[in-house]
Protein backbone atom coordinates (compact mmCIF):
# COMPACT_ATOMS: atom_id res chain seq x y z
CA UNK A 1 0.00 0.00 0.00
CA UNK A 2 1.33 3.43 -0.93
CA UNK A 3 2.22 5.54 2.10
CA UNK A 4 0.64 8.97 1.83
CA UNK A 5 -1.78 9.44 4.74
CA UNK A 6 -1.13 11.72 7.72
CA UNK A 7 -2.64 10.38 10.92
CA UNK A 8 -3.35 13.19 13.42
CA UNK A 9 -4.94 10.92 16.05
CA UNK A 10 -2.25 8.40 16.86
CA UNK A 11 -0.93 7.61 20.32
CA UNK A 12 2.38 6.51 21.74
CA UNK A 13 3.15 5.06 25.16
CA UNK A 14 6.80 5.95 25.85
CA UNK A 15 8.75 4.02 28.43
CA UNK A 16 9.29 7.17 30.59
CA UNK A 17 5.53 7.58 30.70
CA UNK A 18 4.87 3.97 31.68
CA UNK A 19 7.57 4.24 34.32
CA UNK A 20 6.07 7.41 35.77
CA UNK A 21 2.64 5.81 36.00
CA UNK A 22 4.11 2.74 37.69
CA UNK A 23 5.98 4.90 40.22
CA UNK A 24 2.74 6.76 40.96
CA UNK A 25 0.88 3.50 41.49
CA UNK A 26 -1.40 3.92 38.48
CA UNK A 27 -2.73 0.44 37.81
CA UNK A 28 -5.68 1.24 35.54
CA UNK A 29 -4.80 4.39 33.55
CA UNK A 30 -8.20 4.69 31.84
CA UNK A 31 -11.11 2.98 33.53
CA UNK A 32 -12.50 0.10 31.52
CA UNK A 33 -9.91 0.25 28.75
CA UNK A 34 -7.41 -2.46 27.88
CA UNK A 35 -4.21 -0.45 27.92
CA UNK A 36 -2.21 -1.63 24.89
CA UNK A 37 1.43 -2.44 24.48
CA UNK A 38 3.38 -0.09 22.18
CA UNK A 39 6.76 -0.14 20.53
CA UNK A 40 8.10 1.80 17.60
CA UNK A 41 8.89 -1.20 15.39
CA UNK A 42 5.34 -2.55 15.47
CA UNK A 43 3.96 0.95 15.15
CA UNK A 44 5.87 1.68 11.96
CA UNK A 45 4.90 -1.68 10.48
CA UNK A 46 1.24 -0.96 11.16
CA UNK A 47 1.57 2.48 9.63
CA UNK A 48 3.13 0.94 6.52
CA UNK A 49 0.33 -1.60 6.17
CA UNK A 50 -2.28 1.16 6.52
CA UNK A 51 -0.60 3.50 4.06
CA UNK A 52 0.27 6.06 6.73
CA UNK A 53 3.32 8.13 5.92
CA UNK A 54 3.36 10.24 9.08
CA UNK A 55 1.66 10.09 12.47
CA UNK A 56 1.21 13.18 14.64
CA UNK A 57 1.45 11.41 17.97
CA UNK A 58 0.10 12.31 21.38
CA UNK A 59 -0.27 10.95 24.90
CA UNK A 60 -3.82 9.93 25.66
CA UNK A 61 -5.61 10.10 29.02
CA UNK A 62 -4.69 10.46 31.80
CA UNK A 63 -1.93 12.70 30.46
CA UNK A 64 0.19 13.64 33.47
CA UNK A 65 -2.89 14.12 35.65
CA UNK A 66 -1.85 11.27 37.95
CA UNK A 67 0.79 13.56 39.53
CA UNK A 68 0.81 17.20 40.61
CA UNK A 69 3.04 20.24 40.92
CA UNK A 70 6.70 19.95 40.02
CA UNK A 71 6.36 16.22 39.50
CA UNK A 72 3.77 16.80 36.76
CA UNK A 73 6.10 19.30 35.08
CA UNK A 74 9.00 16.86 35.32
CA UNK A 75 7.02 13.98 33.81
CA UNK A 76 5.69 16.22 31.02
CA UNK A 77 9.23 17.34 30.20
CA UNK A 78 10.50 13.75 30.12
CA UNK A 79 7.69 12.67 27.81
CA UNK A 80 8.18 15.67 25.52
CA UNK A 81 11.90 14.98 25.37
CA UNK A 82 11.06 11.46 24.23
CA UNK A 83 8.68 12.81 21.59
CA UNK A 84 11.35 15.24 20.38
CA UNK A 85 13.84 12.40 19.97
CA UNK A 86 11.25 10.29 18.18
CA UNK A 87 10.58 13.04 15.62
CA UNK A 88 14.29 13.78 15.26
CA UNK A 89 15.06 10.14 14.57
CA UNK A 90 12.13 9.74 12.14
CA UNK A 91 11.31 13.24 10.84
CA UNK A 92 9.18 12.04 7.93
CA UNK A 93 7.33 9.39 9.95
CA UNK A 94 6.46 11.20 13.16
CA UNK A 95 5.35 14.57 14.43
CA UNK A 96 4.17 15.19 17.97
CA UNK A 97 1.82 17.14 20.23
CA UNK A 98 3.40 18.16 23.52
CA UNK A 99 1.82 16.98 26.74
CA UNK A 100 1.21 19.81 29.24
CA UNK A 101 1.17 19.80 33.08
CA UNK A 102 -2.30 21.31 33.35
CA UNK A 103 -4.26 22.44 35.35
CA UNK A 104 -1.21 24.52 36.36
CA UNK A 105 -1.54 27.16 33.63
CA UNK A 106 1.80 28.87 34.32
CA UNK A 107 3.68 25.58 34.18
CA UNK A 108 1.80 24.65 30.99
CA UNK A 109 2.75 27.94 29.31
CA UNK A 110 6.38 27.36 30.22
CA UNK A 111 6.19 23.84 28.77
CA UNK A 112 4.59 25.08 25.55
CA UNK A 113 7.51 27.47 25.03
CA UNK A 114 10.07 24.76 25.72
CA UNK A 115 8.31 22.14 23.61
CA UNK A 116 8.04 24.45 20.62
CA UNK A 117 11.22 26.53 20.83
CA UNK A 118 13.68 23.92 22.13
CA UNK A 119 12.20 20.55 21.17
CA UNK A 120 10.55 21.76 17.96
CA UNK A 121 7.35 19.79 18.49
CA UNK A 122 4.46 20.34 16.09
CA UNK A 123 1.69 21.39 18.46
CA UNK A 124 0.19 20.83 21.88
CA UNK A 125 -2.09 18.13 23.20
CA UNK A 126 -5.04 19.04 25.42
CA UNK A 127 -7.74 17.11 27.23
CA UNK A 128 -11.39 18.12 27.44
CA UNK A 129 -11.03 18.87 31.14
CA UNK A 130 -8.46 18.83 33.92
CA UNK A 131 -9.81 17.64 37.25
CA UNK A 132 -13.20 18.98 36.32
CA UNK A 133 -12.06 22.33 34.89
CA UNK A 134 -13.04 22.41 31.23
CA UNK A 135 -10.98 24.10 28.56
CA UNK A 136 -13.22 27.14 28.14
CA UNK A 137 -12.85 28.31 31.74
CA UNK A 138 -10.85 31.47 32.42
CA UNK A 139 -8.25 29.34 34.24
CA UNK A 140 -6.79 28.57 30.81
CA UNK A 141 -7.32 31.89 29.03
CA UNK A 142 -3.65 32.93 29.08
CA UNK A 143 -2.70 29.57 27.61
CA UNK A 144 -5.18 29.92 24.77
CA UNK A 145 -4.06 33.49 24.13
CA UNK A 146 -0.49 32.25 23.73
CA UNK A 147 -1.44 29.27 21.55
CA UNK A 148 -3.61 31.51 19.36
CA UNK A 149 -0.95 34.22 19.02
CA UNK A 150 1.69 31.70 18.01
CA UNK A 151 -0.58 29.96 15.52
CA UNK A 152 -0.02 26.59 17.20
CA UNK A 153 -2.32 23.68 16.42
CA UNK A 154 -3.81 22.06 19.53
CA UNK A 155 -5.23 18.55 19.55
CA UNK A 156 -8.15 18.07 21.96
CA UNK A 157 -8.72 14.54 23.25
CA UNK A 158 -11.56 13.45 25.53
CA UNK A 159 -11.19 11.88 28.92
CA UNK A 160 -13.50 10.35 31.50
CA UNK A 161 -15.96 12.97 32.82
CA UNK A 162 -15.29 14.22 36.36
CA UNK A 163 -18.65 13.38 37.96
CA UNK A 164 -18.86 10.40 40.29
CA UNK A 165 -21.74 7.99 40.61
CA UNK A 166 -22.74 8.11 36.95
CA UNK A 167 -24.10 4.72 35.86
CA UNK A 168 -21.86 2.93 33.38
CA UNK A 169 -24.07 -0.12 32.71
CA UNK A 170 -20.92 -2.19 33.00
CA UNK A 171 -19.60 -0.66 29.78
CA UNK A 172 -16.25 1.10 29.31
CA UNK A 173 -16.92 4.83 29.77
CA UNK A 174 -14.91 5.68 26.66
CA UNK A 175 -17.47 3.82 24.53
CA UNK A 176 -19.95 6.67 24.79
CA UNK A 177 -18.73 9.13 27.45
CA UNK A 178 -15.72 10.25 25.40
CA UNK A 179 -17.93 11.69 22.61
CA UNK A 180 -20.19 13.32 25.22
CA UNK A 181 -17.23 14.84 27.06
CA UNK A 182 -15.94 16.24 23.78
CA UNK A 183 -19.34 17.88 23.33
CA UNK A 184 -19.19 19.31 26.86
CA UNK A 185 -15.79 20.83 26.13
CA UNK A 186 -16.92 22.37 22.83
CA UNK A 187 -20.07 23.81 24.42
CA UNK A 188 -17.90 25.27 27.18
CA UNK A 189 -15.46 26.77 24.66
CA UNK A 190 -18.39 28.36 22.83
CA UNK A 191 -20.37 29.77 25.74
CA UNK A 192 -17.37 30.91 27.78
CA UNK A 193 -16.48 33.16 24.86
CA UNK A 194 -13.11 31.46 24.40
CA UNK A 195 -13.61 30.87 20.68
CA UNK A 196 -14.82 34.46 20.21
CA UNK A 197 -11.88 35.95 22.15
CA UNK A 198 -9.30 33.85 20.31
CA UNK A 199 -10.46 33.78 16.72
CA UNK A 200 -7.18 32.33 15.45
CA UNK A 201 -7.29 29.18 17.57
CA UNK A 202 -6.57 26.04 15.56
CA UNK A 203 -8.19 23.20 17.49
CA UNK A 204 -8.44 19.62 16.26
CA UNK A 205 -11.46 17.98 17.90
CA UNK A 206 -11.30 14.19 18.25
CA UNK A 207 -13.74 11.62 16.93
CA UNK A 208 -15.52 13.90 14.44
CA UNK A 209 -16.49 16.24 17.27
CA UNK A 210 -18.34 13.68 19.36
CA UNK A 211 -22.03 14.60 19.17
CA UNK A 212 -21.33 18.18 18.06
CA UNK A 213 -22.42 17.78 14.41
CA UNK A 214 -25.75 16.26 15.49
CA UNK A 215 -26.33 18.90 18.18
CA UNK A 216 -24.96 21.94 16.33
CA UNK A 217 -28.33 23.65 15.79
CA UNK A 218 -29.57 22.73 19.26
CA UNK A 219 -26.52 24.40 20.78
CA UNK A 220 -27.70 27.75 19.38
CA UNK A 221 -30.81 27.74 21.59
CA UNK A 222 -29.40 28.59 25.02
CA UNK A 223 -31.19 31.97 25.15
CA UNK A 224 -34.38 30.40 23.84
CA UNK A 225 -34.34 27.93 26.72
CA UNK A 226 -33.24 30.51 29.31
CA UNK A 227 -33.47 34.23 28.56
CA UNK A 228 -30.67 35.04 30.98
CA UNK A 229 -28.34 33.97 28.17
CA UNK A 230 -29.49 36.82 25.91
CA UNK A 231 -26.45 38.87 25.01
CA UNK A 232 -24.08 36.14 26.18
CA UNK A 233 -24.35 33.76 23.23
CA UNK A 234 -21.41 33.27 20.88
CA UNK A 235 -21.27 35.85 18.11
CA UNK A 236 -21.60 33.16 15.42
CA UNK A 237 -21.90 29.75 17.02
CA UNK A 238 -22.22 27.75 13.80
CA UNK A 239 -19.38 29.75 12.27
CA UNK A 240 -17.19 28.95 15.26
CA UNK A 241 -17.93 25.25 14.89
CA UNK A 242 -17.04 25.48 11.21
CA UNK A 243 -13.70 27.00 12.15
CA UNK A 244 -12.65 23.96 14.16
CA UNK A 245 -10.94 20.87 12.73
CA UNK A 246 -12.26 17.34 13.23
CA UNK A 247 -10.57 13.97 12.88
CA UNK A 248 -11.99 10.69 11.60
CA UNK A 249 -10.88 8.42 14.47
CA UNK A 250 -13.63 5.88 15.23
CA UNK A 251 -15.89 7.96 12.97
CA UNK A 252 -15.17 6.90 9.38
CA UNK A 253 -18.64 5.57 8.66
CA UNK A 254 -21.43 6.98 6.47
CA UNK A 255 -23.65 7.94 9.40
CA UNK A 256 -21.09 10.04 11.28
CA UNK A 257 -19.38 11.51 8.23
CA UNK A 258 -22.71 12.55 6.71
CA UNK A 259 -23.48 14.58 9.82
CA UNK A 260 -19.99 16.05 9.87
CA UNK A 261 -19.92 17.21 6.24
CA UNK A 262 -23.40 18.70 6.65
CA UNK A 263 -21.82 21.09 9.17
CA UNK A 264 -18.27 21.81 7.99
CA UNK A 265 -16.19 21.96 4.84
CA UNK A 266 -14.09 18.99 3.86
CA UNK A 267 -11.03 21.21 4.29
CA UNK A 268 -11.48 20.97 8.06
CA UNK A 269 -11.51 17.17 8.27
CA UNK A 270 -8.32 15.29 9.14
CA UNK A 271 -7.47 11.61 8.92
CA UNK A 272 -7.10 9.90 12.32
CA UNK A 273 -7.08 6.28 13.54
CA UNK A 274 -6.74 6.23 17.36
CA UNK A 275 -4.08 3.51 17.04
CA UNK A 276 -3.00 1.63 19.19
CA UNK A 277 -5.91 2.16 21.59
CA UNK A 278 -8.02 0.98 18.69
CA UNK A 279 -6.35 -1.96 16.92
CA UNK A 280 -5.00 -2.20 13.40
CA UNK A 281 -8.28 -3.70 12.21
CA UNK A 282 -10.06 -0.48 13.21
CA UNK A 283 -7.36 1.61 11.53
CA UNK A 284 -8.02 -0.37 8.36
CA UNK A 285 -11.76 0.29 8.76
CA UNK A 286 -10.91 4.00 8.93
CA UNK A 287 -8.87 3.79 5.74
CA UNK A 288 -11.75 2.00 4.00
CA UNK A 289 -14.43 4.28 5.42
CA UNK A 290 -12.66 7.47 4.37
CA UNK A 291 -11.95 6.02 0.93
CA UNK A 292 -15.57 5.00 0.38
CA UNK A 293 -17.09 8.27 1.61
CA UNK A 294 -14.74 10.79 -0.02
CA UNK A 295 -13.51 10.84 -3.60
CA UNK A 296 -10.98 12.69 -5.70
CA UNK A 297 -9.62 15.93 -4.27
CA UNK A 298 -11.76 15.66 -1.14
CA UNK A 299 -10.22 12.31 -0.30
CA UNK A 300 -6.68 13.61 -0.86
CA UNK A 301 -7.43 16.62 1.33
CA UNK A 302 -8.80 14.53 4.19
CA UNK A 303 -6.06 11.91 4.04
CA UNK A 304 -3.17 14.31 3.64
CA UNK A 305 -3.41 17.86 2.34
CA UNK A 306 -5.42 19.40 5.18
CA UNK A 307 -2.81 18.23 7.68
CA UNK A 308 0.00 19.64 5.55
CA UNK A 309 -1.64 23.05 5.81
CA UNK A 310 -1.81 22.82 9.62
CA UNK A 311 1.69 21.50 10.29
CA UNK A 312 4.32 23.56 8.48
CA UNK A 313 7.27 21.37 9.52
CA UNK A 314 5.88 18.57 7.37
CA UNK A 315 6.05 20.88 4.36
CA UNK A 316 9.64 21.87 4.98
CA UNK A 317 11.38 18.72 6.22
CA UNK A 318 11.51 16.65 3.07
CA UNK A 319 7.99 15.29 3.43
CA UNK A 320 7.16 13.71 0.06
CA UNK A 321 4.54 15.73 -1.80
Amino acid sequence: MTRHRIDVHHHVIPEPYRRAMAEAGVGDPIAGIDYPAWNIEDDLETMDRCGIQTALVSITAPGVGFVEGRTASRVARQVNEYLAQLTADHPDRYGAFAVLPLPDESAAIEEVRYALDVFGLDGVGLFTHYRGTYLGEHDFDRLFAMVSERGVTAFVHPTVPPGEGQPTFGLPPSLYEFPFDTTRAVANLLYSGTLDRHRNLRLVISHAGGTVPYLAKRLTHAATINQSWRGRQPADLIGSLRGLFYDTAMSANPHTLAALVSLIDTGNILFGTDFPFMPESTARETVTGVGEFFAGQDRSDVERNNALRLFPRLRTSGFPM
